[in-house]
């Protein structure tokens, strides 16, 4: 013999929900990924020769909470702590003569400090390349009021001048856990 339970909420012993429906059989869950954000880098960005630039990831994909700063400082402060997943990539070249590529370097920094161990790096310095993507993740806990995360990077050429691509230049996050 079957049992049919029919409720349209499942709570904790505190009230709070963990899952619903909408009477259509559309559920909705807690939202353990969020905040969460991703952005992208609008358009190619000019830097100075092999200096530590922060990237301006200015181009919203989506930001949950609007954690996110895409106008002014480019970082993600989130709002509730908790472990996060931090990833994106950067991808550097010579403006017009390509094959005077010498090094990408990308960071995560942390509160305004390089992350311990976030230095993603390529060299070309002994045969020159054309561009190169300096893919990133990193799973880094925040308190909920005031730690945020930034990108920095930068591009060395032997001549000509260094960008951040806007092809695959992108930067975002979400919540694991607590």
């Amino acid at each position: 013999m079957a049992s049919i339970i029919k409720a349209n909420q499942l709570q904790d012993f505190g009230g709070n929900s963990i899952i619903g429906s909408d009477g259509a059989g559309n559920l909705t869950t807690l939202k353990t990924n969020y905040p969460a954000f991703e952005a992208y880098l609008g358009s190619n960005q000019t830097v100075t020769n092999d200096t530590d630039t922060k990237v301006q990831f200015d181009t919203e994909v989506f930001d949950t909470d609007n954690c996110y700063d895409n106008s002014t400082n480019y970082r993600f402060t989130p709002n509730v702590a908790g472990k996060y997943m931090i990833y994106g990539s950067l991808r550097g070249s010579a403006n017009t003569n390509l094959s005077n590529l010498e090094k990408v370097v990308t960071f995560i920094f942390k509160n305004g400090s390089q992350y311990n161990a976030s230095q993603f790096r390529i060299d070309f310095r002994n045969n020159n390349g054309t561009q190169a993507s300096t893919p990133f993740s990193q799973v880094l806990e925040f308190n909920g009021t005031s730690d945020y995360v930034e990108i920095f990077a930068h591009t060395d050429v032997s001549a000509d001048t260094p960008i951040f691509q806007r092809q695959s230049t992108f930067f975002g996050a979400y919540r694991i856990g607590s």
